[in-house]
């Protein structure tokens, strides 16, 4: 039997009758860049995180930019970001000029661990990046409520900031994994200041290439995302701020906005396969089984088991000799990246993140698997550890 990592094909046999009269529709009202597509999909993507304003962008990662250059992060500040994720959290502060300081993660979760936060912070702190990381919600309360000096306000706008012995720190989310995931009954998107997210095509709301947005509750914050997505321009031609194109294409618009009406259906297929992985794995003591917080509706963009003495390449290997397709998510905390050697971390500094760094192994997660494929990938892992 071959099973894939993630089988997009057949998500897109499930919806090829809406998705490619909806394309078509772009391409003969030539609306390649913007346009009626990204706005609707906008305008229902914000809504169905409860947001006021969602602004569709280029790629997640542009997010990301835009949310810290929106905020006014620049050189010499710094951004507080869990040690475990990608890569393209970082670069959120880094290419604002601003210096990552990274944070370890909590062994049950995989996310930020807020009691780690507040010895973080310095002067320079401006921002910390709350990473909804495997598609489970970071501990939104829990880091407000670390942070002991002082407490966060909520303001009238509907957003969070800080103050932390009189300076502003913001609180922004990088959703990127967690498309109608919720954190005590609520959606994430709009549990901060800023949020931003990707659509790139395996995440559990994918476009058909590149694509991601931001997220706020702050309409002049909403309005400096605008011109800053469209080279720093209100109308054409007026550039009243530094800006980028960071601009969504109409394409991309139109498959979202039928993939999101399928999304809370497709959430609910990744639960069940969660669900029933941890029936048929929870009985194998060489391996831990990721873990959905009792504050959470984790939606498992991934499902990533710890592999226990060392094993977990061996295991990969035997898996993939027998057809069965896994990932590493992620084998290099950002810590320990070649990139980041100048800020002088070590091996050893954050050891859950490098703990998982060295024993996670991601298992094939997608809707459509069936029960037959997920007890197939549980009885290899079984008879693995037999052997």
């Amino acid at each position: 039997m071959k099973i894939p990592f993630l089988d997009l094909k057949a998500q897109y046999n499930s919806i090829k009758d809406e998705v490619l009269p909806a394309i078509n529709d772009v391409l003969e009202n030539t609306a390649y860049v913007l346009g009626k597509p990204v706005q609707q999909f906008e305008d229902n993507f914000a809504k169905e995180h409860n947001a006021a304003h969602c602004i569709g962008v280029g790629t997640g990662t542009a997010g990301n930019h835009m949310v810290l250059w929106a905020l006014g992060l620049k050189r010499g500040d710094e951004v507080i970001i869990p040690a475990n994720t990608f890569i393209a959290t970082a670069w959120g502060a880094t290419l604002c000029g601003a210096t990552p300081v990274f944070v370890d993660c909590e062994p049950d979760s995989y996310n930020i661990d807020p009691s780690k936060i507040v010895s973080a912070i310095t002067k320079k702190t401006k921002a910390i990046v709350a990473v909804h990381l495997y598609g489970q919600p970071a501990d939104i309360d829990a880091i407000i409520e670390a942070m002991t000096n002082d407490k966060w306000n909520y303001l009238d706008n509907g957003c969070f900031e800080h103050k932390f012995n009189g300076q502003k720190i913001y609180l922004v989310e990088d959703a990127a994994q967690a498309h109608f995931a919720e954190y005590k009954g609520k959606r994430i998107g709009s549990l901060s200041k800023a949020s931003s997210f990707s659509f790139y095509p395996g995440k559990n709301l994918g476009a058909y290439g590149e694509g991601g947005a931001v997220m706020t509750n702050d309409e002049d914050l909403a309005a400096t995302f605008k011109m800053i997505r469209d080279h720093g321009a209100q109308q054409k031609y007026n550039h009243q701020i530094y800006g980028h194109n960071y601009r969504m294409e109409g394409i991309q618009g139109a498959v979202l906005g039928v993939k999101l009406n399928h999304l809370a259906e497709w959430t609910e297929g990744r639960r069940r396969v969660a669900a029933k992985y941890n029936e048929l794995l929870n009985d194998v003591e060489d391996i831990l089984l990721p873990k959905e917080m009792d504050y959470a509706k984790h939606v498992y963009h991934l499902f990533v088991i710890q592999v226990k003495n060392g094993k977990r390449d061996e295991l990969q290997k035997y898996l993939g000799d027998n057809g069965i397709a896994t990932g590493l998510h992620y084998p290099i905390p950002l810590h320990l990246q070649p990139c980041f050697e100048h800020l002088g971390y070590n091996k050893g500094d954050f050891p859950v993140s490098e703990e998982l760094a060295e024993q996670g192994l991601s298992l094939p997660m997608f809707a459509e698997l069936t029960d037959e494929q997920i007890e197939y990938v549980a009885s290899k892992i079984k008879e693995f550890f037999k052997k």
